[in-house]
């Protein structure tokens, strides 16, 4: 027996409620690998499931838990043996696959993606669904060419735009921070954030659709009203990665930006990225992401601190990573 969180649904009510529970290997899904799951983390949609499910959840009894990482306990797949560390982010797990709030795993091998050198678990998941996000991001404003002026991180307090501040310092760039808490100035610039940008300047829309060109790049976790007030403020062939949809999902915006400045607006999932690129972009983590700032992010906790952390994050009220401590109950 091992200890997970288990969410469950009173049918009669609708309600659901989490709490940690004693399973057993009989009560994970049948796939090809099994984990022994050391770390996970909490993003949105975590809160979401340990929550009222956010309509992600299938069918309950569930496990929630969209990341994790680990050590391969038994494998029916070739690519994997016991004792590999192995990471996963996406394919649904934590949603409609029992996920990563559990000491064991069970998992397709497809799914899974070798742990990179220079990082062990922890690590992983304090950079966890978020942080490898925002490296998808990262890498998706350079193939296109990041331009001169800063690039701007809206959102930059939360787990993705913390952990795209700290690379895109890393790797030169001037970087303007989104917040809308002022309290948080002196750990984002500790992140390397060079201008620190409140969210009311800049998330409401304008009557003109370009405004004077500003930012040479943008990672946006926002969406809504914001992204497209950001779009108008784009340098000349600039681009932007919509990895996140915090301030709403409708964009109330014209296609002038496109048009006549020739922005780019990049889409970044996550969930279903083919393997080459998970590994491509795990490989840059472990390269580009400076560990003394990663450890600055990550506060620390365990199983049964999750049902009220699941309702933080819901409220905007988790900064930086949590990294959840499975293996210690």
């Amino acid at each position: 027996m091992f200890k997970a969180l288990m969410v469950r649904k009173d049918e009669e009510t609708g309600k659901t409620s989490a709490a940690v529970e004693e399973i057993g290997l009989e009560d994970l899904p049948q796939a090809e690998v099994t984990v022994s799951v050391e770390y996970s983390t909490v993003n949105y949609k975590d809160g979401l499931c340990i929550g009222p499910g956010g309509g992600l959840v299938r069918k309950y009894p569930h496990v929630p838990g969209i990341d994790f990482a680990g050590t391969v306990e038994a494998s029916d797949d070739d690519r994997y043996k016991p004792g590999d560390k192995v990471v996963l982010t996406g394919w649904r797990v934590g949603e409609a696959h029992y996920g990563g709030y559990s000491q064991k795993a069970r998992v397709k091998a497809d799914w899974l993606v070798p742990l990179p050198e220079g990082l062990d678990t922890r690590q992983a998941m304090a950079v966890g669904t978020a942080g490898f996000t925002a490296m998808l991001a990262v890498m998706a404003l350079e193939d296109h060419g990041i331009k001169p002026g800063p690039v701007l991180v809206t959102g930059a307090a939360g787990g993705v735009g913390s952990v795209a501040t700290a690379i895109l310092a890393n790797l030169g760039h001037k970087v303007a921070a989104v917040t809308g808490r002022p309290e948080q100035a002196a750990y984002l610039e500790s992140l390397g954030a060079t201008q620190i940008v409140a969210r009311e300047e800049i998330n409401e829309t304008v009557k003109r659709p370009l405004e004077s060109e500003t930012w040479g790049g943008c990672v946006d976790a926002v969406g809504g009203a914001m992204l497209a007030r950001v779009l108008g403020q784009m340098e000349y062939g600039a681009s932007v990665a919509a990895v996140g949809l915090a301030g709403g999902a409708n964009l109330p915006a014209t296609v002038i930006p496109f048009l006549l400045r020739g922005v780019n607006l990049l889409g970044i999932d996550s969930v279903m990225q083919p393997y080459d690129n998970r590994v491509r972009a795990w490989q840059r983590i472990a390269k580009d992401l400076p560990m003394d700032k990663l450890d600055a992010m990550v506060t620390p906790a365990t199983l049964a601190d999750l049902p009220q952390l699941g309702a933080d994050i819901l409220k905007g009220q988790v900064k930086g990573r949590v990294v959840v401590d499975v293996a210690a109950g």
